[in-house]
């Protein structure tokens, strides 16, 4: 799948990437970095559209949340990789969200970009409460959004 049908995708949908080359063995330390730079999963967090400058121009692309790492409850580094649709990577939509599933989304600037993905209103909520976040809005995943995969709770035959 080409990076085409991600951009068409609802945000929080689980996306993998990869380039399909093996994975080398853990002894290949550079080559294993290479390797995971290359392939791996993500939460799709934002899309963005081409913007043209007067020098410039920059295609469509979308933002992809990989992980946290943290000490205690604090969180130090956030890993978000954004590919370009013009990627030579393959894609796949790994998990789209669940219809009622709620997202708290922040508007920065023309674009949006989702903060967090809940089970429910009331743990959105809750999460946004505890974060902080004061210009967030919550919004809840539909049937419309989530596609043709899903009918009532069903796979599409």
């Amino acid at each position: 799948m080409s990076a085409y049908n991600i951009f068409d995708a609802p945000l929080g949908s689980l996306v993998r990437y990869f380039d399909n080359s093996p994975k080398p063995p853990a002894r290949f330390t550079k080559k294993l970095a290479a390797w995971e730079r290359r392939n791996g999963v993500g939460r799709l967090v934002r899309k963005e559209p081409a913007r043209e400058r007067p020098t410039y121009t920059s295609p469509p692309c979308f933002t992809l949340h990989e992980g946290n790492f943290a000490s205690g409850a604090v969180i130090l580094v956030t890993v978000m990789r954004t590919h370009s649709l013009e990627s030579d990577l393959s894609f796949e939509i790994v998990e789209r969200p669940a219809i009622g599933m709620v997202r708290v989304l922040q508007q920065l600037g023309d674009n949006t970009e989702l903060l967090h993905l809940a089970e429910n209103r009331e743990a959105a909520e809750l999460w946004l409460v505890k974060a902080g976040y004061r210009s967030a809005r919550l919004e809840e995943v539909t049937a419309d959004e989530v596609g043709a995969d899903v009918v009532e709770g069903r796979a599409a035959a």
